[in-house]
Parts: C-alpha cells; structure tokens; sequence
C-alpha cells in the first residue's frame, strides 16, 4: 500500500473555516464512494491555522490519473468540488489549476 502526502489552503476566514470543517462532519455518501472507487483506502485530513494536510493510503489499482478523470465525469464529485473551493484556496507557489499539492517527504524515524 503507498502513502501520499498532500496540502492546500483555506481562506483566511475562522467562520469559512468553521463551515468547511463542517461539511466534512458529513461527507456526501457519493464522495466516499468515488474516492473507495479510485483505489484510495484510507483518507485523513488535518487542519492548523488555515492549512491543511490531506494522508491517503492506496491500494495498487490507485492512479492520479485516473482518479481525475473518474471525478471529471462525476457531476457530484463536480458539484462537492465546486462547493469545497467556496472555501479553499491554492497553495502561493501552485500553478493555476492546482489545487492539492503533493508534498515530498524529507524525513522517517526509522527502527
């Protein structure tokens, strides 16, 4: 199983932040489907300030690639993603259309 790190900003905002936290107290059932669908296992996001840190945990059928193309032909992954960036906002070096960032990781404590 590989592991893949990711981050994105919020908009300054405690109340914006507030409401995203929200929704994802309650995930619509057709975003946790499309995500199980792409190969992800396991998913977790964490929050300080207005930075967040997304882990996924995928199985070997997982691609990027693919996951984007699967989302670009769900209207409700499309409708949830039009919705999440109400409160989201890029990373200060992502390109125009990036949203989460991969991020590189630089250390492991090890046995």
């Amino acid at each position: 199983m590989k592991k893949y790190c990711l981050a994105l900003d919020l908009k300054d905002d405690p109340e914006l932040i507030g409401q995203y936290k929200e929704h994802h107290r309650k995930v619509w059932p057709e975003i946790t489907k499309s995500l199980r669908d792409s190969g992800i296992e396991k998913a977790e996001i964490y929050n300080v300030g207005n930075r967040l840190f997304m882990i996924l945990e995928v199985n070997d059928s997982f691609s990027f690639k693919q996951k984007e193309q699967m989302d670009n032909a769900n209207e409700k992954v499309q409708e949830w993603e039009d919705l999440m960036w109400e409160y989201q906002q890029k990373l200060p070096w992502a390109k125009q259309n990036e949203k989460w960032m991969l991020m590189d990781k630089i250390y492991e404590l090890k046995d």
